[in-house]
């Protein structure tokens, strides 16, 4: 398992309490299945508008707030996307609409890390601290409803550099938080 994957995953699973409902879910719904079990009602996937994915169920460009219907989601996990795209705060304002009154966003992004060779180089646009997540969130969602944690220490971040796995490292070694080498930057934020 890539290192990013481990602390994403830990992030969801703490959490897993606020994946029920109608959740959505970028790409595909693994994470929703994973941690929502019984609680979600319904499992949407949401995809690009060019997408070929056949199983995405929700076609909306996220930078396009109007895209989306209002208030129809109780959860939307957003793992590894939002430094893809551009217009970042119209995709803070599509997620907030999409969320019902009390539905929860879980959203990661990358820290120290290289450009993914599937998605390349002009697919990325940013690299978010845990302050510009905070204070991005903060601006749409409040600062009383936004939690932002990292995760990652120099080992976690050498390691995950040079391609290591999780199965490879002790895993007390990767749970030590070093605020100067995050691997992942982890957000949940909740509609009023």
């Amino acid at each position: 398992m890539p290192l990013d994957r481990y602390y994403i995953e830990g992030f969801l699973e703490r959490h897993a309490n606020d994946i029920q409902g109608r959740v959505a879910e970028i790409g595909d719904n693994v994470y929703t299945l994973r941690f929502g079990l019984d609680r979600v009602v319904r499992s949407d996937i949401i995809d690009s508008p060019e997408s070929t994915n056949p199983h995405a169920t929700m076609r909306i460009d996220l930078q396009n707030e109007d895209a989306v219907e209002g208030g129809c989601l109780d959860c939307i996990i957003v793992t590894q996307t939002l430094h893809m795209i551009y217009e970042v705060r119209g995709a803070l304002a599509t997620i907030h609409r999409a969320l019902a009154p009390g539905g929860v966003v879980l959203a990661t992004v990358p820290g120290i890390t290289s450009i993914d060779a599937h998605d390349g180089p002009e697919k990325w646009f940013w690299a978010m601290t845990q302050t510009a997540a905070q204070r991005l969130f903060e601006e749409r969602f409040g600062s009383s409803a936004v939690e932002v944690q990292q995760f990652g220490n120099v080992l976690a971040a050498t390691a995950f550099l040079q391609g290591l796995a999780f199965e490879e490292i002790d895993r007390a070694s990767l749970d030590v938080v070093d605020p100067l080498y995050p691997v992942i930057t982890a957000i949940r934020a909740t509609k009023s």
